[in-house]
């Protein structure tokens, strides 16, 4: 098309500003044909995309209970547990045994509750949890002085006491046939005395 002139039909009329785009389409290749993308499994790459929303920021993370073993095993491990709450009733015992030492170790405050572990699954929404620990708690809370009074009772129960009631070895008790066989050597004993 030259400049300036305008375009027109055989009956000498102006074609319409669209029809003029069509006449100027590509030429395209037959032999790539366009198909719509499908995103299923081994199929077409999604598009990159704004993740911004999907990015939590650490910082901000409001103080919450952390619960379970593993959980709370690291956060002790990391040092980064203020308390840690430990159920009485774990079945079995070995689950939870190691962890008195590890907090005692890491300089974290640890309680053994003697109530069900179904107490500490309350506090998490769950039906039960083993073990339970703080992370942070906010200084402006109205409880935070209560809790402040319980770590301290806390510490000087179990972390204070922590070698005491460790090696408090218990005494060698002796079955019912071996107080039995002891008692028949000691009238023995006697009986030899008093015969001479």
């Amino acid at each position: 098309m030259l400049k300036g002139k305008k375009v027109k039909n055989k009956m000498g009329n102006p074609v319409p500003a669209d029809m003029r785009k069509q006449e100027a389409k590509k030429v395209v290749n037959p032999l790539f044909e366009k198909r719509p993308k499908n995103f299923g499994i081994r199929q077409d790459i999604q598009p990159k995309r704004d993740l911004i929303h999907f990015v939590t920021n650490q910082a901000a993370r409001s103080p919450v209970l952390r619960a379970g073993v593993n959980t709370v095993t690291v956060l002790v491990e990391n040092k980064k547990a203020q308390l840690a709450v430990i159920a009485h009733d774990v079945d079995p015992t070995e689950v939870v045994v190691f962890l008195c030492a590890l907090c005692c170790k890491m300089g974290v405050l640890y309680c053994i509750i003697k109530g069900k572990e179904a107490k500490l699954g309350h506090l998490v929404h769950r039906k039960t949890c083993t073990t339970v620990t703080f992370t942070q708690v906010n200084s402006e809370d109205k409880r935070a002085v209560v809790l402040a009074k319980q770590v301290e009772a806390i510490r000087t129960n179990y972390n204070d006491r922590y070698d005491e009631i460790c090696c408090h070895w218990g005494r060698n008790i002796l079955g019912p046939q071996a107080v039995a066989h002891i008692a028949k050597l000691e009238k023995a004993k006697e009986l030899a005395t008093k015969l001479g």
